[in-house]
């Protein structure tokens, strides 16, 4: 099976990791209820197993338990992107007993998300900005690889794997 070209990949990587960004930030900021969409289910992953994700150290169970934490701990969060990096960690990802797309499209790969910021927890007009550091390994949705719920505006790409840290 031919993969996609070098250009494929670098064009979609970077649309992608955009998007996400875009979109995922955005929920951190103002639609907390919807963080858990982001993440790959348990029981689309290898194994079953749930995505890895680090909070300031602390490693979390599963994406509920974020949306839970920023929906009861961390109620106003104002979140400013300075800059992101994104690298092709894989250039054919497609998870055992599910429909992948077509591989010359480059959406089987599996991207390295780094992004660096500030943020601000409680009232953004008083609360200090603070640094932070946020690494991501996205991966393809098979849901949206196969048709799948496209009327709802499925998610093209899942976080597998975050570490986020305030870093001042």
């Amino acid at each position: 099976m031919e993969g996609p070209d070098y250009v494929t990949t670098i064009k979609v990587s970077t649309n992608a990791s955009q998007y996400f960004i875009d979109s995922y930030y955005a929920a951190l900021n103002k639609h907390q209820n919807t963080i858990a969409s982001f993440y790959m289910p348990p029981a689309a992953m290898p194994g079953g197993s749930l995505p890895s994700i680090s909070f300031n150290g602390t490693q979390l169970p599963n994406a509920g338990a974020l949306q839970t934490m920023f929906e009861q701990q961390i109620p106003q969060a104002h979140y400013e992107v300075q800059c992101y990096d994104c690298h092709v960690v894989n250039p054919n990802y497609v998870v055992e007993g599910t429909t992948a797309w077509p591989a010359k499209t480059g959406k089987n790969i599996t991207i390295l998300v780094a992004v660096s910021g500030y943020v601000k927890y409680g009232n953004p007009k008083e609360a200090q900005p603070r640094a932070f550091s946020e690494s991501f390994v996205l991966v393809p949705n098979p849901a949206a690889a196969a048709g799948k719920q496209r009327a709802r505006n499925v998610k093209e790409w899942l976080i597998q794997t975050q570490t986020f840290r305030v870093v001042v």
